[in-house]
């Protein structure tokens, strides 16, 4: 049949006879060059992460310039240091660490104690205020 394909289309090409169907050539090298091209793709590959390595020691080194000049610690030093805090003085504690009182909560003296009623009077007009006063 394909004999007769190409004496129909006058000589078809080999490329023409490969999309009909016929017979592929082997090519004996085809192995060997593309184990070389996958090698030269890794090459590449190697190449390209050695030379952003390179960059981003270089990067890494002037930051720490400014971290040194500046004294700024790394991210990753400040939360070592946060959670060693957290250790130390959860050490020997059952249970887990207490929350941190903010400022001004609880610092005012005990000495004005006003109940709420007290409160409540003093925003009643004047009438009200003595009703509950006596």
């Amino acid at each position: 049949m394909e004999f007769v394909m190409k004496q129909a289309l006058g000589g078809a090409t080999k490329d023409m006879g490969k999309m009909l169907g016929g017979d592929e050539e082997k090519d004996p090298d085809a192995a060997k060059k593309e184990e070389e091209r996958q090698e030269a793709l890794r090459q590449e590959e190697e190449e390209r992460k050695a030379k952003y390595a390179k960059m981003e020691a270089e990067r890494e080194v002037m930051r720490q310039g400014i971290r040194d000049k500046y004294g700024i610690k790394k991210k990753e030093e400040r939360e070592a240091e946060a959670q060693a805090a957290m250790e130390a003085s959860a050490e020997g504690s059952l249970t887990r660490p207490k929350k941190a009182i903010p400022p001004g909560c609880g610092d005012e003296p005990e000495a004005e104690e006003e109940s709420i009623l007290d409160t409540v009077i003093k925003y009643l007009p004047g009438p009200l205020q003595d009703i509950f006063k006596k």
